[in-house]
């Protein structure tokens, strides 16, 4: 199973990118494809743009990522309450392609942050959009105080409840659907 994972944020040192990483690792059988927001650079999103440039070649290929893939893991970083501007910037431009920007593939949203609050807020957002834009959401979890439970030097989720509620996301994602 080809999964695309990737972590809604721009930062070098993303603890999303970290997570997003991590629990593809969980998803028996994946073959891996870790996306880096950073390679996906894109002007801000506004009509008069798209009028006048038409779309850009980055989000094309974002898009088209999404479509080469069997699962999706996407783990957002929280700005302010919100998805981070470069995320909801791309995100906006792949929307132009197709609203159903998942492609209708089994998805696993996730979340995390340094706090104790574990970004909880745009994952909620996330999950209550995911079916508009054709994401088969398989599960979502939340993954609070980031640093008090990755082991940085091995790439680990160290904490028995978080590791269990990812194994049990990736677990989900791998499952097919019977007709």
């Amino acid at each position: 199973m080809k999964i695309i994972a990737f972590g809604a944020s721009t930062s070098k040192k993303s603890i999303n990118k970290a997570l997003a990483q991590f629990t593809a690792t969980l998803v028996p059988g994946a073959e891996i494809e870790v996306l880096d927001l950073r390679d996906y650079d894109l002007p801000i999103f506004n009509t008069d743009l798209e009028q006048e440039i038409g779309l850009p070649p980055a989000a094309r290929a974002f898009f088209d990522k999404i479509g080469s893939a069997e699962g999706v893991i996407v783990s957002f970083a929280e700005h302010n309450g919100s998805y981070s501007a470069a995320y909801k910037n791309l995100f906006d431009w792949a929307s132009r392609i197709d609203q159903k920007v998942y492609q209708n593939k089994p998805a696993v949203f996730l979340s995390t942050s340094p706090g104790p609050g574990g970004a909880g807020s745009v994952l909620a957002s996330a999950k209550g959009s995911a079916g508009f834009f054709g994401a088969d959401l398989r599960a979502a979890v939340s993954v609070p105080s980031f640093h008090d439970v990755f082991d940085a030097a091995t790439g680990h989720i160290t904490e028995k409840d978080a590791l269990k509620d990812l194994t049990a996301a990736a677990e989900a994602l791998a499952l097919q659907e019977v007709a």
